[in-house]
């Protein structure tokens, strides 16, 4: 079974809204409903979850009735940073699934994911036991200590940028959870970052340059040029 669980805990200071940015509606409909219909037409993904800000539930799920999301199963409360968010609905996916389930965790800000990254994050983690969706580094890095300014560069060649979704066993990642409280990490930036600060080899999987995650106002003026585009085609 493949399960993609969306995360939507945050509050989306950056974009300088009241409304959480991935209830911001885009052309009268808000982010996170362009997300869960990509989950909903994969014909790979059995069941949709989302762990979602506190007083947005009954929002989302009068979206997801709205918008015919019929794979939405689990709404889960998020937590306080977003390591806790992704605990809370992996714990509430334990009481339902199979540990050797296949679970895509995924940024309901992520709206312009495709078809295509989807099954290849399904696929490499099929073969690797986890798959992290990434993109090549086409920029020149500089290293810092000031923030200010650089003495060195960095070879790209060595980075990937990563995004999601970000695929795992249920049960695997569930035990990289239980190590990381362990060891007192409680706010690892992703999931994949996680994984390395408890010594794990991570895969990767093919992203693309228009998977972009929205974070400021610029990234939303971007995912409308996107629609624009893709209504015209």
């Amino acid at each position: 079974m493949n399960i993609a669980l969306i995360i939507a805990g945050g509050k989306g200071v950056r974009m300088g809204n009241i409304i959480p940015k991935q209830f911001i509606m885009v052309n009268d409909k808000p982010v996170i409903a362009y997300t869960l219909e990509v989950f909903q037409r994969h014909p790979s993904i059995d069941v949709i979850a989302v762990v979602c800000i506190d007083g947005w539930a009954d929002i989302l799920m009068n979206y997801a009735q709205q918008y015919g999301i019929t794979k939405l199963r689990h709404v889960v409360p998020g937590g306080s940073v977003g390591q806790e968010s992704i605990r809370n609905g992996l714990v509430e996916l334990q009481k339902h699934y199979d540990e050797n389930d296949i679970v895509l965790i995924h940024d309901a800000i992520r709206p312009m994911v495709s078809q295509d990254i989807i099954s290849d994050c399904i696929a490499q983690t099929v073969k690797h036991g986890n798959a992290i969706t990434v993109i090549p580094c086409q920029e020149a890095m500089l290293l810092t200590d000031d923030s200010a300014s650089s003495i060195a560069a960095y070879p790209r060649d060595h980075l990937k940028r990563t995004q999601t979704p970000q695929g795992f066993r249920l049960g695997h990642i569930l035990k990289v959870h239980a190590r990381a409280r362990e060891m007192g990490i409680t706010n690892s930036v992703a999931s994949c970052t996680l994984m390395t600060e408890v010594g794990e080899r991570v895969y990767f999987s093919t992203g693309s340059e228009r998977n972009i995650k929205l974070t400021t106002p610029e990234d939303l003026d971007i995912f409308k040029n996107y629609l624009r585009v893709e209504k015209r085609a």
